[in-house]
């Protein structure tokens, strides 16, 4: 099976970072033949020379930047692949610039960029060799508030990134559409209504379509930024049985207010604070449980015990 690596010769996106451009030809799933490895599919010039993509993320002196104001300093931390961690810490503290940054949807805001390295598998993301559409294929992102495509169909709103991305058979989508309904807990609740539009959907219900979304691609990491905090305790409820599903076959990262939350899904857990420069920094990153029962900073342990924040 052959993936075009050819990106496409405009790449516009809309304010949420949803490429509107048509990005390389993706051809039907054969089940006899293995999958491509996510990370090789995001350079222009071929495939990664990884054999295999595992989802796992090193950041090197990362520093993130809105003009001349720096919003995020000098982070190094490693992501373990195939996990959960979660990313906690006061309001204005960058953790929502942190994210967007690591699939290169920070710089999509006119003057913003970064400094440091950022890997995934070995592979420097912000190479120049890297498409940065075929990167937020691989590296997909679910907002803080549903988000489904208003004039979409729930089937439409599943495939919309396919069928960016090429014109895959019927069958390839019907696929596709249960496959990733199921692995976002929703295809019992809608099998008989996929005509139906995406916004008659529940709140929750809308976030869980919005994460089958992502899933129709096949990424290997999944970004969510505070993904339920828009929803009731029901729903929240649900999404976070579906993080808990889905951490075996994806690297999840998850920013988080919910310390109750963070500390029930989250394998590991990175505290940033905000600085005297008003930039956000990375306090200390460790196991979930040590980081809430005997963390290693006296900020931490103020900040997880509801001292200040």
């Amino acid at each position: 099976m052959t993936v075009n690596l050819t990106p496409p010769t405009t790449t516009p996106a809309d304010t949420d970072g949803h490429a509107t451009a048509p990005g390389p030809e993706i051809p039907a799933p054969d089940s006899s033949v293995p999958a491509p490895s996510p990370t090789a599919e995001i350079t222009a010039a071929g495939p990664a020379t990884t054999p295999t993509a595992s989802g796992r993320i090193e950041i090197r002196n990362l520093s993130a930047y809105y003009g001349d104001f720096r919003a995020v300093r000098d982070v190094t931390m490693t992501i373990p692949p195939h996990a959960v961690t979660a990313i906690i810490g006061p309001s204005g503290c960058g953790k929502s610039t942190f994210l967007r940054s690591l699939n290169r949807m920070h710089e999509l805001t006119t003057g913003a960029h970064i400094e440091g390295e950022l890997l995934l598998d070995g592979m420097n993301l912000y190479d120049p060799a890297v498409d940065p559409v075929q990167l937020r294929r691989v590296i997909g992102m679910v907002f803080q508030r549903p988000n489904p495509f208003p004039t979409m169909s729930i089937y439409d709103n599943v495939v919309a990134g396919l069928r960016l991305t090429g014109r895959p058979p019927k069958s390839a989508l019907d696929e596709t559409v249960e496959r990733c309904l199921r692995s976002a807990a929703l295809w019992g609740e809608v099998k008989d209504k996929l005509k139906q539009p995406g916004t008659s959907l529940s709140g929750g219900q809308q976030q869980r379509l919005c994460i089958a979304r992502a899933l129709a691609v096949r990424p290997e990491v999944l970004l969510m930024d505070e993904p339920a905090s828009a929803l009731d305790p029901v729903a929240t409820l649900r999404v976070e049985e579906l993080i808990n599903e889905l951490r075996a076959e994806y690297t999840i990262i998850i920013v988080t207010h919910n310390m109750q939350q963070a500390s029930r899904v989250s394998d590991r857990t990175a505290f940033f604070n905000m600085g005297d420069d008003r930039a956000g920094y990375l306090v200390e990153m460790d196991a979930t449980q040590k980081i809430f029962t005997n963390p290693s900073n006296t900020l931490t342990e103020d900040y997880v015990s509801g001292r200040f924040g």
